[in-house]
């Protein structure tokens, strides 16, 4: 049974809501057990996800009865869901029973029922899928897009118990969720713990609302987990100046954490009794790729740590060969059971085998210090040309925040046209200006915006493509 749910103590607690709702792992096993018998037909499914137990029952009890879900949020819109419901064609939906009304075009018969869940057929055939094919996820910032990424058993079991063994998960924490579970992040977090026998305390309450910190004081919360941006609001509302008795774990990844925060943080849950680990992933590698171990935090700022357990890092020139050298930068590989079978645009690839073969070329720009060490210095694609000069948009945002100390600044564009957005007056007036004289390049192919709120998705990560709209409507 997945991640071995089914031998771990079934009076142990699994899933905890806020209004006492409580299934033990043996209520878990039953329900996956349940399920298996009623999927008959090995085929797609969407589970339109909330932070509940009964989407967690719905998600494993599809996994492990051959049903392949897509992982979706059950608030996602329905234009996009009705474009991904006729790209994919799936076999079953598994959807809250308080919006069976938002789906009524798209269900025939109601097969299983739990925890205010409903398992729906919805009358399109039956889709072939690879035996090895066990969920699938969207890509960060993109559930509307059909491009999904394919995950095997092996993918999530080896990175659930990857990250159980260097966090030091065990039956005693008391993880509570900030982040959605249908993003790879918020899953890993769910998987960890359940691979290892903990409680998970599931809310759909936002951390910046009392109500949550209520359930986290009630229940002893252990650990939580964000995005760079979740970490920016906890500082705004002065989070780090309060001690959290129960806490003893941070987690955070899903983007660079600015040095200064990082250290702030990582001085508070020293502080605090805790441990806050940084960490480095993406969907295609099911979760984690890297953590950086907290006694590091203080005296390695910026950077994303070490391989996980069982993975391992390479550093490519544009040639494809290994760099050795520390301190020189190149594209990072991983390289790792977790790596994903590969993507899928269209349902005829859900057939597909193993496209990766273990193998991740992330995309993300790394280096490596003397100590083994890992720090990402950029994005392949973060990359433009101002009259044949190649410029990293990232290092063009650097220049700019030092000049315009706490100003929040982005880049974007294209060849000879590098755009700046800031919600600083003053860096969105003359930051095009001053970027033009320090990369010594005609002003013409910079231009500046002021933008009073920065655009980001569900995860807090920027929306860069939202500020090209805003400078095409200027």
């Amino acid at each position: 049974m997945i991640f071995g749910i089914d031998l771990i103590e079934q009076s142990r607690s699994a899933l905890r809501a806020p209004d006492g709702t409580d299934f033990s792992y043996g209520d878990l096993a039953g329900c996956v057990r349940e399920m298996a018998d009623i999927i008959q037909v090995k085929s797609l499914s969407f589970c339109m996800c909330r932070n509940v137990p009964g989407s967690v029952m719905g998600y494993l009890g599809l996994a492990d009865g051959g049903a392949a879900p897509l992982l979706l949020d059950a608030g996602l819109a329905r234009d996009q869901f009705k474009n991904l419901f006729d790209h994919y064609r799936p076999y079953y939906l598994w959807i809250p029973e308080d919006m069976r009304g938002d789906y009524q075009a798209f269900i025939t018969e109601k097969i299983y029922e739990r925890g205010g869940y409903g398992l729906y057929v919805t009358g399109c055939d039956k889709t072939d899928l690879n035996p090895d094919l066990a969920i699938l996820l969207a890509t960060s910032g993109s559930t509307g897009n059909p491009k999904l990424v394919r995950l095997s058993w092996t993918n999530l079991e080896s990175n659930a118990g990857a990250i159980r063994d260097y966090l030091g998960i065990d039956e005693k924490e008391r993880p509570i969720t900030t982040l959605p579970m249908h993003y790879t992040y918020g899953l890993s977090i769910i998987n960890s713990h359940l691979i290892a026998g903990a409680c998970i305390l599931m809310t759909t309450v936002s951390y910046v609302q009392q109500p949550f910190w209520d359930f986290f004081a009630k229940e002893k919360a252990t650990s939580f987990g964000g995005v760079p941006f979740t970490y920016e609001i906890l500082n705004r509302i002065h989070i780090f100046d309060k001690k959290l008795p129960s806490l003893t774990t941070c987690t955070q990844a899903g983007g660079k954490l600015s040095p200064e925060l990082q250290m702030k943080v990582a001085r508070w849950a020293k502080e605090n009794g805790s441990r806050f680990f940084v960490m480095y992933g993406q969907t295609e590698a099911t979760a984690r790729m890297a953590y950086l171990p907290p006694e590091d935090c203080l005296k390695k700022p910026g950077s994303m740590g070490i391989p996980i357990p069982g993975g391992r890092f390479e550093i490519i020139d544009p040639d494809g060969n290994v760099i050795e050298e520390a301190g020189k930068s190149g594209e990072l590989v991983y390289i790792g059971p977790n790596v994903s079978l590969g993507y899928a645009n269209e349902r005829g690839d859900l057939i597909r085998g193993d496209d990766n073969k273990g193998r991740l070329l992330t995309g993300d720009i790394a280096r490596r210090d003397e100590d083994g060490y890992y720090y990402i210095v950029g994005r392949k694609k973060r990359f433009l040309k101002i009259f044949g000069i190649r410029v990293s948009l990232d290092e063009c945002e650097n220049i700019l925040k030092k000049k315009f100390p706490g100003a929040v600044i982005f880049c974007s564009g294209q060849d000879n046209d590098l755009k700046i957005y800031s919600t600083d007056e003053a860096a969105a007036r003359d930051g095009a200006a001053y970027l033009s004289d320090q990369l010594r390049q005609s002003r013409r192919a910079f231009s500046s915006y002021y933008i009073s709120k920065i655009p980001r998705n569900e995860y807090g990560k920027i929306l860069y493509k939202e500020f090209d709209k805003y400078a095409e409507s200027r």
